[in-house]
């Protein structure tokens, strides 16, 4: 058996890396494929005594909120779509949802009671 070199080794590992990025490119995610890409429908309920609302918009809205706008008590809740169709809020940023009510709800639970300040996105 031929001795192993650190070239074989690493050409070994580069070709390992390079079939499992391009079967991960190839197969759905869990992630990916739990998540609706169509723009979700309006909403209006009272979630923990606040009232969340969110409704599509003409145009696009703000840059990130793919032409939905999200409100807490009637104040704007700046969210943003992900790429892979999740949504998040400027309140619960670094946990994505699959829809915008969630992110409402995520919101209001994060605020604990707190009023939702409105955001000034440039």
């Amino acid at each position: 058996m031929p001795e192993l070199t650190r070239r074989h080794a690493l050409g070994a590992a580069a070709t390992l890396a390079a079939v499992a990025a391009s079967q991960s490119l190839s197969a759905p995610t869990a992630t990916a494929a739990g998540h609706d890409h169509t723009r979700p429908e309006a909403f209006d309920e009272v979630y923990r005594g606040r009232r969340i609302t969110g409704r599509p918009t003409s145009g696009s809205g703000h840059h990130h909120g793919a032409g939905y706008a999200v409100f807490i008590d009637g104040v704007e809740l700046h969210v943003m779509r992900n790429a892979d169709g999740s949504w998040i809020s400027v309140v619960s940023h670094y946990d994505p949802v699959a829809t915008p009510r969630a992110a409402a709800r995520a919101a209001v639970v994060e605020l604990q009671g707190a009023p939702l300040v409105p955001f000034g996105a440039n």
